[in-house]
C-alpha cells in the first residue's frame, strides 16, 4: 500500500480474525472435534478461568490422540493442546506476525489486549492481505468441501 510514495504499514487490528472460537481445557476431544466441524474451523483457543492456555488444532487430535489410539471421549483438550504459544497486539505490525510464524513455525498467532483475547492472525489471512494472486490465497479464500 501506498499513499503519495509513503508505504502504510499495515496493523494486525486489520488483518485479523475477531472473536476466535474458545473452549475450556476440561472439553474432551470429541466435543473439541465437534465444535471445529459444525463451525468450519480447524482451531480453538484453549481457556480457562479467562486466561489463554494453549490452541488445540485439528492436527493435534489426530496426531496426538487419534493416531495414538486415545478415547476422544476420555481425552481432555489440555493433555493433547499447544501450550507454548506466543502472541501478538492489535497495534503490532502485521510484518511481526509474518516473522513470528516464521521464527516459531506456527500457522495461528492469537492476538491479545490487556491480557484478553481478542482476534487471530492465521497464515490464510496473511496471504489474502499480502498476496492476493498466490495459489494460497485463492484456496484460503475458497469455500470449504463438504
Amino acid at each position: 500500500m501506498s499513499v503519495e510514495g509513503e508505504t502504510m504499514v499495515q496493523k494486525v487490528r486489520e488483518v485479523m480474525t475477531t472473536a476466535p472460537v474458545t473452549v475450556s481445557g476440561q472439553a474432551n476431544l470429541t466435543d473439541a472435534a465437534r465444535m471445529m466441524r459444525d463451525r468450519d474451523i480447524g482451531d480453538l483457543f484453549v481457556m480457562d478461568d479467562g486466561e489463554l492456555h494453549g490452541v488445540l488444532t485439528d492436527r493435534d487430535i489426530v496426531v496426538r490422540a487419534a493416531a495414538e489410539a486415545r478415547d476422544l471421549n476420555g481425552t481432555t483438550v489440555d493433555e493433547v493442546c499447544s501450550h507454548d504459544i506466543v502472541d501478538i497486539s492489535p497495534n503490532d505490525d502485521a510484518d511481526k506476525v509474518v516473522m513470528l510464524m516464521r521464527a516459531r513455525a506456527v500457522r495461528r498467532v492469537p492476538v491479545m489486549d490487556g491480557g484478553k483475547l481478542i482476534g487471530m492472525v492465521a497464515l490464510g489471512d496473511m496471504s489474502v492481505e499480502r498476496d492476493t494472486g498466490s495459489a494460497l490465497s485463492d484456496i484460503s479464500t475458497a469455500q470449504p468441501n463438504r
